[in-house]
């Protein structure tokens, strides 16, 4: 693609700084080390609608907001542990960020699939914060590995595993891929325009298909490739 550039791997210490954001590129391979938490919208439900006080002082805790679901354990001894980590997917979360960054100051949103270009530019880019985004399916173990222990489960009791806030301690927690930077730009959004650009010629000399689908449109404008 025209835009194509060889990545960059980038190891950043939480909390992040606003230096190490504008560093990023999107595309870049980023890796986590220090203190992250876990946040979805049980958490965001309790803090910006309910009221509720935060459990933590985030601003002496990290600036790392993590959208997922872990595999987490209570053991025989009331430790607590987190084996794998599955991200969830963040787009459904857009209506809580604008606040969610104000209460919580957080730069650096972890998940999976992103959020949308606009959601971006009128969101992300007034509170200086960036998204990364997990690499495809199957890599909770993976990430599981980085997470060197679990700090807190705040909310457990009432929200249950998945969307209790966890706090945990993490050694190159990744690979993540940078998929918005501070401009607002998103790293699937770039490439599917450079990919829909071109998707005419796929059809060029080709008969129309003898066999449709259910409900398939005749609109190339609105088919899914």
């Amino acid at each position: 693609m025209g835009n194509a550039r060889e990545r960059k791997t980038v190891r950043l210490k939480t909390p992040v700084t606003d230096a190490d954001l504008a560093a990023l590129e999107l595309g870049d391979v980023v890796y986590l080390d220090g203190l992250i938490y876990t946040a979805r919208e049980g958490v965001y439900k309790k803090v910006l609608q309910d009221g509720e006080a935060p459990p933590v002082d985030f601003a002496d805790l990290t600036n790392v907001n993590f959208h997922c679901s872990p595999a987490a354990a209570v053991e025989a001894d009331g430790s607590l542990r987190v084996r794998a980590v599955t991200a969830t997917a963040s787009f459904r979360f857009s209506k809580w960020m604008k606040d969610w960054f104000k209460a919580s100051g957080a730069k650096l949103i972890v998940g999976k699939g992103g959020m949308s270009e606009e959601d971006y530019k009128t969101l992300f880019v007034p509170a200086g914060a960036v998204y990364l985004t997990t690499v495809g399916y199957g890599t909770g173990a993976l990430l599981g590995r980085g997470i060197k222990q679990v700090r807190a489960a705040h909310w457990l009791d009432e929200l249950g595993i998945a969307q209790a806030m966890w706090v945990l301690e993490v050694e190159k927690f990744g690979p993540l891929l940078v998929e918005s930077d501070l401009q607002g730009n998103s790293l699937f959004e770039r490439n599917n325009r450079e990919i829909n650009a071109g998707i005419d010629k796929l059809y060029e000399g080709l008969k129309k298909p003898s066999l449709h689908r259910y409900g398939e449109t005749d609109d190339r404008e609105q088919e899914l490739i």
